[in-house]
């Protein structure tokens, strides 16, 4: 680890303030899981360090039936996965964020920070992708907000300007009759990053037993997490039944772009894409119903 820089802010405005004179030798310090290592291996060697920990306000999961849902950027992975609030409507948040990884990483990690390092395995994004998330930054600029499915780049690039930071991330109300369902498939189980990450959030039409609305999004077999819109435009509007689900898992299959790697070939990730899709929809029915 080379020498550097460091400093711990005490407000957003001091922590901007710093990035907008610092620029891209600049990283953030949210909880460290990623930034820590990639130091220690010398992946990258910034001149500064800005530790957002002293920052207050920034940790805390706000719901609203009106107006949905938010998150602070700081709230950690395993404050997500024990908070109350998304134990009904926003299950599948809480559900991806018990897939992270280990306990002990899960209580340093955050949610901004997962985001923004822009990882296409990382955990977080599919099931805030299929809930139609969108983030809130704020930089010298003044602050906006960025759709998820926008925020992403390409591996570990983000619409972030050098001198902005992620500080909320929105989710809309759900509407009745809605489940989620994250699924992961990895080498090393739940523990170990995804070989494919899908997740699926169904609105039902119970009177007529017909998908009203289906949101797909993927980890982990395409540069970014992405939304699998054909699969998604195939199942809306249509009667629920099994061999149109089995459509909709070749269709998301046929959507992502997986590449081979040390954890599994590009072949094998698009057949668990096909078998994650199928499951992860049955769950979102099932759960659904239920609601």
């Amino acid at each position: 680890m080379g020498p550097f820089e460091y400093f711990e802010p005490a407000t957003v405005e001091e922590a901007v303030s710093l990035l907008k004179k610092y620029g891209e030798g600049a990283k953030i310090l949210a909880g460290g899981t990623d930034l820590v290592v990639m130091m220690r291996e010398r992946e990258i060697k910034p001149r500064y360090v800005i530790n957002l920990g002293r920052i207050a306000g920034l940790n805390y999961v706000h719901l609203d039936g009106d107006k949905g849902l938010r998150i602070g950027a700081l709230t950690t992975i395993a404050g997500l996965e024990r908070a109350p609030e998304l134990k009904s409507s926003y299950r599948i948040i809480s559900q991806a964020a018990a897939r992270l990884a280990t306990i002990a990483i899960r209580n340093m990690a955050t949610i901004g920070g997962n985001l923004c390092n822009a990882a296409p395995s990382a955990d977080m994004a599919p099931p805030l992708l299929a809930l139609k998330g969108a983030v809130k930054l704020t930089g010298t600029a003044g602050e906006r907000i960025v759709p998820l499915e926008e925020f992403f780049i390409g591996p570990g690039v983000t619409t972030l300007k050098p001198d902005e930071l992620m500080i909320e991330i929105q989710v809309p109300a759900v509407p009745a009759h809605t489940g989620g369902m994250y699924l992961k498939h990895g080498v090393k189980g739940a523990a170990g990053l995804a070989v494919v990450g899908v997740a699926a959030v169904v609105t039902l039409d119970i009177r007529d037993s017909v998908f009203e609305e289906v949101d797909i999004a993927l980890g982990a077999v395409a540069p970014t997490p992405i939304r699998a819109k054909r699969a998604e435009a195939l199942l809306k509007g249509q009667k629920i039944s099994d061999g149109l689900i089995e459509e909709a898992a070749r269709v998301t299959s046929d959507e992502s772009s997986p590449i081979d790697d040390v954890r599994g070939s590009a072949e094998y990730r698009r057949e668990m894409v096909r078998v994650r899709t199928w499951e992860a929809i049955r769950g979102a029915l099932k759960l659904a119903k239920s609601v």
